[in-house]
């Protein structure tokens, strides 16, 4: 089994033929204060598996800040039935929505585990607040 795409989105969800459908992926944030939580964020990823993988795979996903603390953690078991067709590879899309920790700025990773190995990294950069400068910073006098 083998990761084809995971992406962080504000929106996915799967159609009644099956089709992944996927709408505004990021890999950068903006937020106003710290700490902060990025509510909603749907991680997507689109795992691809043949019938040698019929079973049950653990799954954990990791969510680490820019300083390597580990913020937030979930597994959870896949359960892959051997296709009932002759298909040679079996597309499986996972959705998971959650509310992501941001405690500074800097680059996050999402880690994503299969059966205790990491088969994934996806990076999300978090900026802060702009600091606003005075004006005679920008090169401006102030009346007096």
């Amino acid at each position: 089994m083998h990761i084809s795409f995971a992406v962080f989105a504000d929106a996915a969800n799967l159609s009644q033929e099956g089709k992944l459908n996927v709408m505004g992926i990021f890999d950068a944030l903006q937020v106003t204060t710290f700490p902060s939580v990025h509510p909603r964020t749907h991680f997507v990823i689109r795992l691809k598996g043949t019938a040698a993988d019929v079973g049950k795979h653990l799954m954990t996903f990791r969510w680490v800040n820019p300083r390597g603390t580990e913020l937030w953690t979930s597994t959870g078991e896949l359960h892959l039935e051997a296709p009932t067709d002759s298909t040679i590879e079996m597309d499986l899309p996972v959705i998971a929505v959650i509310d992501l920790p941001i405690d500074t700025a800097g680059r996050y990773s999402m880690h994503v585990d299969l059966a205790g190995k990491t088969v994934s990294l996806i990076n999300l950069m978090v900026n802060g607040p702009t600091p606003v400068l005075p004006l005679s910073s920008r090169g401006m006098s102030l009346p007096a």
